[in-house]
This record gives C-alpha cells, sequence and structure tokens, in this order.
C-alpha cells in the first residue's frame, strides 16, 4: 500500500519539543524553507550517515535559507546524546507520540531480521516559506539523498 503524496499540501501547524529544551512551532519558521527528515531511530548506522551527511551540508543548507530539523520517535533525552555525539549544528525533534509521523505518513510495517515491525519510513519533507509541501522523498536510499535535497532548496 503507497502512502499519497502530499506533495502542494499546507502542513498543519504543529509543535513537538526539540534537543536544547526548545520547542518546535511550524507557523514560527513562516518566510523560511524547512526540511524535515524522518529517520528511525537515534545511533543506527543509516541514521548516524544520514544525520552527518545533512550536518556536512549545514551551511550550504543556511546559505540557501533552509533550516534542517531531524525528526524520530526517540526521547528528547536519546537526541541529545546523539546531537552531542556527531556534533550536528541543527535540532533533533522528539516524537514519541507519533502525532508529527501520522500528519506526514511516514509509519509503516517493514521487516526487520525477518520479522515485521512497525516504523518510521526514512523520509524527508521540504516545506516552503508558505508552509507547503514543496517535495517528499519517501523510502529513501543514505547514499546522496542530502545533497539531493540541498539541491531541490536551492532550485526554489
Amino acid at each position: 500500500m503507497t502512502t499519497p503524496s502530499v506533495t502542494g499540501l499546507a502542513v498543519p501547524d504543529f509543535d513537538a519539543v526539540t534537543t536544547g529544551g526548545k520547542t518546535f512551532r511550524l507557523s514560527d519558521l513562516r518566510g523560511h524553507k524547512v526540511v524535515l527528515y524522518f529517520y528511525p531511530k537515534d545511533n543506527t548506522p543509516g541514521c548516524t550517515v544520514e544525520g552527518e551527511n545533512f550536518r556536512d551540508l549545514h551551511g550550504d543548507f543556511q546559505a540557501a535559507g533552509a533550516r534542517v530539523y531531524g525528526i524520530s520517535r526517540d526521547s528528547v533525552k536519546s537526541h541529545e546524546g546523539f546531537k552531542a555525539k556527531m556534533g550536528f549544528p541543527f535540532e533533533l525533534i522528539a516524537d514519541p507520540d507519533e502525532k508529527v509521523c501520522a500528519l506526514f505518513g511516514v509509519m509503516k510495517m517493514k521487516n526487520m531480521y525477518g520479522k515485521q515491525v512497525r516504523g518510521i519510513e526514512r523520509s524527508t519533507f521540504l516545506i516552503d516559506a508558505e508552509g507547503r509541501v514543496a517535495r517528499e522523498w519517501r523510502g529513501v536510499k543514505v547514499p546522496g539523498h542530502a545533497a539531493e535535497v540541498l539541491g531541490a532548496v536551492q532550485s526554489m
């Protein structure tokens, strides 16, 4: 079953707790491009590499007028450790109750070591300055992904 595209749709305002003791509120970012990348779990190999790639291109995202946020179901405490260990210059959003995941339809049944498990499908959403989804990537493969997202940001 495929998830319907949300490209072109306005994202409902939401708020969530982030690292650094902050609250993310989408409406506070009107006028900015926002990159939300959803990843399965802190401190796992693919998620670490994905975060490193967004970290390494962070200056370019900023220069293009975009704010980057990573989001998973992990706790703020877990996020704080992951962010510090990896030197991420952006905040991580904690979504343990899956409210934000539900807004974007990223929860999926996946095969993990031969078992069906429910988890986040690695996905990224580029939200324009008016709060609409300009582009979405689902079922993301990590290599080259952050650079592809940066290219989309720069072409806006």
